[in-house]
Formats: C-alpha cells, sequence, structure tokens
C-alpha cells in the first residue's frame, strides 16, 4: 500500500492544491469522492466563509479532506486553526510561512499536518516540527512561488534523500506521466493545481477553462521577481501591463496592491482579462480537454501504471 494513502487514508496518492480564494468546496467533494485528497483553500476569506465551504464539504462527502491555511497570506490564522480544530478536520495543510507553531495542537485534535516547503532546509524544519507530509513545489507552480526557483525535477530527489517522511511532488503535474515520474524521483504522491481547474467541477469562468486550453508551451510568465514576490500567471493584458510597471520601478507595496485576491477572482470568476491576473502553471501547456475529476484521477494512475511497466521494460532491455 501507498504509504501516502494510508497515512491521509485516500484511494489515490493525488492531492488538490490550495487555490486561494477561488477555492470551492464542489471541486473539494469530487477529488475526495474520486479517491484523491480534495482541499479547501483558505487564502484572504473571512472564517464564517471558510467555516461554510467545511460544511459542505462534510455534507457532501465522508471521505477525508483538507483545509489549506496561508500562513503569511491569511490576516486570520488563529482563528483559522480554532476553526479546523472545532470542525473536526482531518488533513490540515499550512503554506506560506512557518508552520512549526500550529503542529503540536493541531497534533493534540488528532488532525494531520501537511506542511509546503521549496528547499531541502525548509523541509528539514518543517519535518523536526512534527510535519506527516511534505508537499515539495516547484518553480513550475501557479501561482505565489518560491524566490528559490528549484524546479521540481532537481527539488524532490533532494528532498526525498533528505527527510523520513512522505513527499508530495507539486509544479508542474498534471498526467499519468508526471504521477510516474514523481514517483521515480522519490516521491510517495503528487498535488495539482492548475490542472484541477480545467475540469467540469471547478468553479471558474470558461474563458479561464478555456485559456488553460489554448494554451502553449510558453504562455506562462513569472510577474514580481524585481520586487521579491514571485508569481506564475498566465499572460494576458493584465499580467502584461503589470510587468511591464514592475520593470518602471513598481514598489512591493504597489505590486502587492495590484495583485490581491480582488484581482485574481476578477480574473478566475469573472473572466475579466483586462483587470485581473489568472494563476497558471507550467503544466498548462499539456491541457487539452476538460473532464470530470474523476475521470482525470482514474486516466492519471492507469497511465502512471503503464507508463512505469512500460519504463521498466525499457531498463531491461539494457
Amino acid at each position: 500500500m501507498n504509504e501516502l494513502c494510508t497515512l491521509l487514508s485516500i484511494q489515490y496518492p493525488i492531492l488538490q492544491g490550495g487555490m486561494g480564494n477561488i477555492s470551492n468546496a464542489k471541486l473539494a467533494i469530487a477529488v475526495s469522492e474520486a479517491g484523491g485528497l480534495g482541499t479547501i483553500g483558505c487564502g484572504t476569506s473571512e472564517v464564517e466563509e471558510v467555516e461554510a465551504k467545511i460544511v459542505e464539504i462534510k455534507n457532501g462527502t465522508s471521505k477525508n479532506f483538507a483545509v489549506n491555511i496561508a500562513i503569511g497570506v491569511t490576516p486570520h490564522t488563529d482563528e483559522l486553526i480554532n476553526l479546523v480544530i472545532k470542525r473536526r478536520v482531518p488533513v490540515v495543510s499550512l503554506s506560506a510561512g512557518n508552520p512549526s507553531p500550529y503542529i503540536p495542537l493541531l497534533h493534540e485534535n488528532g488532525i494531520k499536518v501537511i506542511a509546503i516547503v521549496a528547499s531541502v532546509k525548509h523541509a528539514k524544519k518543517a519535518e523536526q516540527a512534527g510535519a506527516d507530509v511534505l508537499v515539495a513545489e516547484g518553480f513550475e507552480a501557479a501561482g505565489i512561488n518560491s524566490n528559490l526557483e528549484l524546479t521540481t525535477l532537481t527539488l524532490i530527489p533532494q528532498i526525498a534523500a533528505n527527510v523520513k517522511v512522505p513527499v508530495v511532488a507539486a509544479g508542474g503535474i498534471g498526467d499519468g506521466k508526471g504521477l510516474a515520474a514523481a514517483f521515480v524521483l522519490g516521491a510517495s504522491g503528487v498535488q495539482m493545481g492548475t490542472r484541477l481547474i480545467a475540469t467540469e467541477e471547478m468553479q471558474v469562468h470558461d474563458v479561464y477553462k478555456q485559456r488553460l486550453i489554448d494554451a502553449t508551451d510558453t504562455e506562462t510568465m513569472i510577474i514580481g521577481r524585481n520586487v521579491g514576490r514571485v508569481r506564475r500567471v498566465l499572460k494576458n493584458e493584465y499580467a502584461e501591463e503589470l510587468f511591464k510597471r514592475e520593470h518602471e520601478g513598481l514598489t512591493l507595496e504597489q505590486f502587492n496592491e495590484l495583485t490581491t485576491e480582488k484581482q485574481h477572482i476578477q480574473g478566475a470568476i469573472d473572466g475579466d482579462m483586462k483587470q485581473g491576473f489568472i494563476n497558471g502553471g507550467q503544466v498548462s501547456g499539456l491541457i487539452t480537454d476538460i473532464p470530470t475529476v474523476k475521470e482525470l484521477l482514474d486516466g492519471m494512475v492507469r497511465d502512471a501504471k503503464d507508463m512505469l511497466s512500460r519504463s521498466l521494460d525499457q531498463i531491461k532491455s539494457l
């Protein structure tokens, strides 16, 4: 049995990324029902809004799910920690900050903890703090990214060699080949964000989904590098203008004001490509259809088994 699946009580070693304020219970339910670990992202949402999503997912599935708390993004970290304890959330993922202060309390209440990391140093610290699972996120991933800019291909084997807890690969993964590659690199599973946006259950604007379908291999861009706030998005009018202003001397404060959840929602939910941006990982170029979540996960596992079997045959023939 896969170590990650056993630990999190899931069928497939596939986790959903948090997705911030565009996260919704419908997608999380679909992921959990399909055998993965559905996740509700808190983003900067009010506590009451997050609680409503937790109630909805509990009413929609008896399977395990997670809540992602972006420590360095939300102004409600302590309240959200109390909320997941109160609502008996089985798994919590902590990102965008130091998870150490929160892990003991979550463990005391029977909650498994996933820590999002982007370097070997961060991975070791999170493991020492008691994290049950580490999601190692490479630079290919969508949204706010590590300034270290390490790729998934190089990051996963280094972290896997330096920790004992299960490692989950994130960044650039969206099909069976990616799942198979993650196993070979030393990971116990994968986490996906961008690929799950292009599914029937994801509640975003059709313009966003079509943008992913139409995307080529060079359709993503990095904004915020000049101000130390690296973020990967899909190219659109708003992002191009923001990139131009950034290189004309935009400050970090100004950049943050122009990349709030408001502009993210305008792009992702309202489909406004002139007044909002849309996150997108480098996996965007691999997306060609909009399946159901179940079709996607079943297909990934089937294809991963096939790829690993064929790869083994090739190795044996050497």
